[in-house]
């Protein structure tokens, strides 16, 4: 009886005590879906360390160095406030990774889907399964994501060219709240890489980190 107490005690103390305790302090990590479909959702995979290393060094934020890979169906979804998903092909969300999703979002959670030339139809309509009350609406750039710590006067800026298009930043909000995030003929992650990746000039990685550091922003706060 002796044994079976202490194990209990032991047991209580590793659940309920600090992680710090431990050496394990935790930190608040954020996600990269891994869906299913065939698209290379592994795309840009610089993008989203070297974003997190620009919040931390320059909104203060605490963040977990390496983003974590789940997939839309798991429920460790529920441990990252931001989700990240990326590509050039296409998308697929079976009925428990829609469900898992919708619970996911209406609990509070963020997805952020950054269009890297390709993703626009698959992700339009695997997002209908997920909200098919709701449409995918342009954000003004008045919308407070655009003026956090720094101001786009004039919506997403523009890091990669493909079709002339201008970028366009949809949502989809839910009892007031932005749930979902699908930024358009704009690149950010692209833009998140290591610069040599795309080659590209220093005032664009700069802005492109300054928009992804919006939007966490705006994530922490509402």
């Amino acid at each position: 009886m002796e044994n079976l107490l202490r194990i209990a005690l032991i047991i209580a103390l590793f659940l309920f005590l600090p992680r710090w305790i431990w050496g394990q302090e935790a930190k608040t990590r954020i996600g990269l879906l891994k869906y299913k479909g065939g698209g290379d959702w592994y795309a840009n995979p610089t993008a989203l360390s070297n974003l997190i290393r620009f919040c931390n060094e320059n909104l203060k934020t605490d963040l977990a160095p390496e983003p974590a890979t789940v997939e839309p169906g798991s429920r460790e979804i529920f441990n990252y406030p931001y989700l990240h998903m990326t590509g050039h092909g296409n998308v697929v969300f079976t009925p428990v990774e829609v469900k898992n999703l919708r619970d996911y979002l209406l609990a509070g959670g963020f997805l952020h889907a950054d269009d890297n030339y390709g993703l626009d139809q698959p992700f339009r309509r695997e997002l209908k399964k997920v909200f098919p009350e709701d449409e995918l609406t342009e954000l003004p750039w008045d919308h407070p994501i655009f003026s956090q710590k720094y101001t786009f006067s004039k919506g997403l800026p523009k890091i990669h060219e493909h079709d002339n298009k201008r970028p366009q930043a949809f949502g989809i909000v839910k009892e007031g709240r932005l749930v979902v995030l699908f930024t358009y003929e704009t690149d950010l992650g692209d833009g998140w890489e290591d610069p040599e990746v795309h080659n590209d000039p220093g005032s664009k990685h700069l802005e492109a980190l300054q928009m992804g550091a919006n939007i966490l922003s705006y994530i922490f706060r509402n």
